[in-house]
């Protein structure tokens, strides 16, 4: 059998995971002394409850490579093969873990992928390895795959406050202010692995055209899914998915709720979608 792992910043919720036959390792997060595991005893709710009284932003902590030594012996000591896909290498040390994890085990049947996404869009991948493992594909060929398939995911969002953006160090006060009395939403991408600015729209709607306009320049590949994203505002997924419906077709559509991993800079009301580019 094929395994495939990942961890919290996939943003599947575990019910999806189960459905998929994924396992998740979790990325922690800590709030001053407390630390909690996402989705187990620390819903995405109250994480964003947690993150609106904060005075600094949380932390969040890599898988350890013990723990994914301990996840990758116990199924290749079982006769299976392993592909793992994980946050960007960019944002944490989680997949330089991996390879360690992976070296300490000693087979050649585990498989690290170089995913470059996170969020939504590592959900993205994660759903497509799962299809060509249900398909019958070998561990090889889903891992070469998808480490092709990564090069081509388009992740973009909208991002409706700039506090936890300026809270981290990423925007200066002065500039936040000035974009929250105009109501400017920061459009943010995953590019080269790093979560980066890619534009900005004045208002919701703004920013879905914006999206909708860098849709239309390249093009969604009609062999694979989309995932729709948002942080604690259904409201706003809901919205965001029917305007986008003209542009999903027979497409498999799938919805993530982003979670501490990314959350902890975007806070409440980030909305956006990940596809594979033409």
């Amino acid at each position: 059998m094929i395994k495939i792992i990942t961890d919290t910043s996939c943003d599947l919720s575990y019910k999806q995971a189960e459905d998929l036959d994924i396992e998740i390792l979790p990325i922690t997060v800590s709030f001053g002394e407390e630390t909690y595991v996402p989705l187990e005893d620390l819903s995405n709710e109250e994480f964003y409850e947690k993150l609106s009284k904060a005075e600094t932003l949380p932390k969040t902590s890599q898988v350890p490579p013990i723990r994914m030594e301990e996840e990758f012996k116990k199924h290749i000591d079982n006769g299976d093969e392993v592909i793992g896909l994980f946050i960007s290498k960019e944002l944490s040390g989680t997949y330089n873990n991996a390879l360690m994890a992976k070296n300490l085990v000693g087979s050649d049947k585990i498989y690290i992928v170089d995913t470059n996404n996170t969020t939504f869009g590592l959900a993205l991948l994660l759903i497509e390895a799962c299809k060509m493992r249900d398909a019958g594909e070998s561990a090889e060929n889903i891992y070469m795959k998808i480490t092709e398939l990564s090069k081509r995911v388009v992740l973009l969002a909208g991002v409706e406050t700039l506090k936890y953006l300026k809270m981290g160090g990423r925007l200066s006060a002065t500039s936040a202010f000035v974009a929250g009395v105009l109501g400017i939403y920061p459009i943010i991408s995953v590019i080269d692995g790093k979560v980066q600015s890619v534009g900005k729209a004045r208002g919701r709607a703004a920013a879905n055209k914006f999206i909708e306009d860098k849709i239309k320049e390249t093009g969604i590949s009609s062999d694979y899914g989309v995932t729709f994203g948002h942080s604690d505002r259904i409201d706003v997924c809901n919205q965001g998915e029917k305007y986008f419906e003209k542009y999903i077709g027979k497409r498999q559509s799938t919805r993530c709720e982003i979670g501490s991993v990314i959350g902890t800079h975007v806070g409440p009301g980030a909305f956006g979608l990940a596809f594979i580019k033409k």
